[in-house]
């Protein structure tokens, strides 16, 4: 850069409370543009077969890596909850879903997140790894590996599962208020 050419754009750099705000934002000290930084949406679902039996997929990336999960990630822009879902589906297992309701909404404000959870079930048996995981496997209610469950909303979903198995219609489940053992 030569002495002639102004310096590029500092952005967003600054942390300092927007007037009329009651938080502190990144802003950026040439034009003033604020960024409002809100929490990530999680979206997926509790994926049924014919057999009853719950899809989950071995997680191959960080974090938990190795530690089974439900299929769910973060929402892309332009999608719906629904969509999201049926994607990541299909991103982490290869699975064709329907989603048949919605069964929790979780609020994570540790890591700023709050997750959808559907209901679902598989339109195709068929089931393979996706590039997140490292297997996925069917799982009788019984052969759940519960110990190696990677987060605690994992265990919230499935337990808010087994109480509306068979119910059609119901308010969304909560976050619980019991904690989960070693998560």
């Amino acid at each position: 850069m030569s002495a002639a050419e102004p310096p590029a754009p500092a952005g967003p750099s600054i942390r300092a409370k927007p007037e009329g705000d009651d938080r502190e934002r990144l802003i950026c000290p040439d034009c003033g543009y604020i960024v409002y930084d809100n929490p990530k949406i999680v979206v997926g679902s509790v994926v049924t077969d014919e057999a009853g039996r719950i899809l989950l997929c071995r997680r191959a990336i960080e974090p938990r890596k190795g530690y089974w999960t439900l299929p769910a990630g973060y929402m892309e822009l332009n999608e719906s909850t629904m969509e999201g879902a049926r994607r990541e589906a299909w991103e982490e297992a290869r699975a064709r879903i329907e989603i048949d309701s919605l069964l929790a909404v979780y609020n994570i404000p540790r890591i700023s997140q709050v997750q959808l959870i559907h209901r679902a079930h598989l339109v195709h048996p068929h089931i393979e790894p996706g590039l997140e995981s490292l297997e996925v496997a069917m799982f009788a209610w019984d052969d759940i590996p519960w110990a190696d469950l990677a987060f605690p909303s994992v265990h919230w979903s499935l337990k808010e599962f087994a109480k509306r198995r068979g119910v059609a219609e119901f308010a969304p489940g909560v976050n619980p208020t019991d904690a989960v053992d070693g998560l």
